[in-house]
């Protein structure tokens, strides 16, 4: 008889992590662990306990029970200090890099080295092109941030771990903004981690890429885990209903677009960015009715200045723009709504909410100074109270009622709020940007479902989204951004995944 095959080797342990907010349950007896050069995924709807769970191990909660081992250790750690000390290192989604500095100054900020009284740059710079080369992540130590893509500044990201020496990696929405071809380059870049003994934690709302590159999966739901299963065992349907607890329609439900009368028209839009830059340049394009035109491209790319341009938000320095028929010459925000057009903005922080008024408010904020909800400038406070019961239904956002802030929301159910206002009044034209933007995959299924039906009931729909999934899956057209320009434009239909990334890298 053989003798039995090793263990492997546990490089993490979470056992029983419990954590308790005011009100909220966030992490319920978990017990997660991740082997040496693995890459473990994990899963959840919004609200979860994911971003909580890698918080406590990151230092940025402490548990109320439970408690973390390392290599069979059981470890405090107070603070990312600690964390980074004990050799986990964690990516953000929103990379944290000083875009001024070089590639070498963030990756050394708060390590600097010395030689005497003077900072020493050599040695580091020596480090970086050494662990570059290593793990096949090649980068310009000299280089600024603010001249790299996304992707490139991603790989900052993972250098600046190596160089602290990780040996634990969590990667949250690593592939959030890049195209697929960069997307292909990271997990090149993962498996070469993982065969050096690298173990990562992967943090993902991509079904397809969870199952291209885990090794593992382990789901959690309401706080709890539901189950752990394999990429051989499992596929996207069943991790979908997993996470929701019900079955999900992962494929966009879409019959042929019927356009018909133009809506939209852009005519050489120009427009600056913050920074006094040229973000919009020359761009024109229609949008009819009965039709959804997508904008793809990776962000930074000119889409934020655009949509504001479209919504009253920024002024142009050129160009025209049309809404049925009416010419929208620098028009404030309140005449592109009253001229029937509805907006989910890609910052509901900053443009779609107010988080210290309830969600009724929040729910009228566009339409709060006239009738039904007021008359004479008097608000109408039962019809904005009936309002919000009947849309809470309706978009299933999960609340203890209408009248607590929208701030103590999941960021899902706030998006939800944001969706259901601009659906709940007349359009015929919507404007969405990055629509299901921190949206679990039940909240994504939902929010397809009712641009479809804008569509199919006539309104004219811009959809601006860094989810190449989500452009494909949703619009009719598709127009390509890039350094401020349309770069291309394909019928979706007659197009691939690898022509629209091409396209968004510049590359026509």
């Amino acid at each position: 008889m053989s003798d039995p095959l090793p263990s492997p080797e546990i490089a993490l342990e979470m056992r029983g992590i419990t954590k308790r907010f005011p009100g909220v349950l966030a992490n319920d007896n978990i017990t997660f662990d991740l082997r040496k050069g693995e890459i473990h995924a994990l899963l959840g709807e919004n609200g979860a306990g994911k971003s909580t769970l890698m918080n406590i191990l990151y230092g940025l909660y402490h548990p109320d029970q439970g408690e973390v081992l390392l290599s069979g250790k059981s470890v405090r750690i107070h603070g990312p200090r600690d964390a980074i000390g004990l050799g986990i290192g964690m990516v953000h989604q929103h990379f944290m890099l000083v875009p001024p500095l070089t590639v070498a100054e963030n990756i050394v900020l708060g390590m600097e080295e010395t030689r005497g009284p003077l900072l020493d740059s050599v040695t580091p710079v020596a480090k970086i092109r050494k662990i570059a080369a290593e793990y096949g992540l090649e980068i310009d130590p000299d280089a600024k941030i603010s001249d790299l893509s996304v992707g490139l500044q991603q790989r900052v990201e993972i250098v600046k771990t190596l160089y602290r020496n990780a040996r634990v990696l969590v990667l949250d929405e690593p592939t959030a903004v890049l195209t697929p071809q960069e997307v292909e380059g990271l997990f090149i870049t993962l498996r070469k981690l993982v065969s050096e003994g690298v173990s990562i934690i992967f943090i993902s709302h991509k079904l397809k890429e969870v199952m291209a590159i885990a090794n593992r999966i382990t789901v959690l739901r309401q706080g709890r885990v539901v189950g752990s299963t394999t990429p051989a065992e499992a596929d996207e349907a069943k991790l979908a209903s997993m996470m929701v607890g019900r079955p999900v329609l992962l494929k966009v439900d879409k019959g042929p677009a019927q356009p018909r009368d133009t809506i939209l028209s852009l005519s050489h839009i120009k427009a600056l960015s913050d920074r006094r830059a040229q973000a919009v340049n020359d761009v024109s394009f229609e949008v009819k009715a009965g039709e959804i035109v997508g904008i793809a491209g990776v962000e930074g790319n000119g889409q934020s200045e655009l949509v504001e341009v479209l919504t009253g938000l920024r002024t142009p320095q050129s160009g025209a723009v049309t809404i049925g028929g009416h010419a929208m010459p620098n028009q404030s925000p309140r005449t592109v709504i009253k001229a029937g057009t509805s907006h989910i903005p890609e910052d509901r922080h900053k443009y779609g909410m107010i988080k210290d008024f309830p969600i009724s408010v929040n729910l009228v904020l566009s339409t709060f100074d006239g009738p039904p909800f007021a008359r004479n400038g008097i608000l109408d406070d039962a019809t904005i109270t009936k309002q919000a019961e009947r849309l809470i239904q309706e978009f299933d956002i999960r609340t203890p009622g209408p009248f607590t802030k929208i701030g103590s929301l999941s960021g899902g159910n706030q998006q939800k709020v944001v969706v259901a206002r601009e659906f709940s009044r007349p359009m015929k034209l919507l404007i969405a940007a990055q629509p299901t933007r921190g949206v679990d995959v039940g909240s994504i299924e939902f929010i397809h479902k009712r641009i479809v039906e804008a569509r199919d009931k006539g309104a004219a729909v811009l959809l601006v989204s860094a989810e190449l999934d989500e452009i494909m899956s949703l619009s009719d057209r598709i127009l390509v951004m890039f350094k401020g320009q349309i770069v291309g434009e394909r019928v979706t239909a007659q197009t691939t995944r690898q022509d629209i990334g091409l396209l968004m890298m510049g590359k026509a």
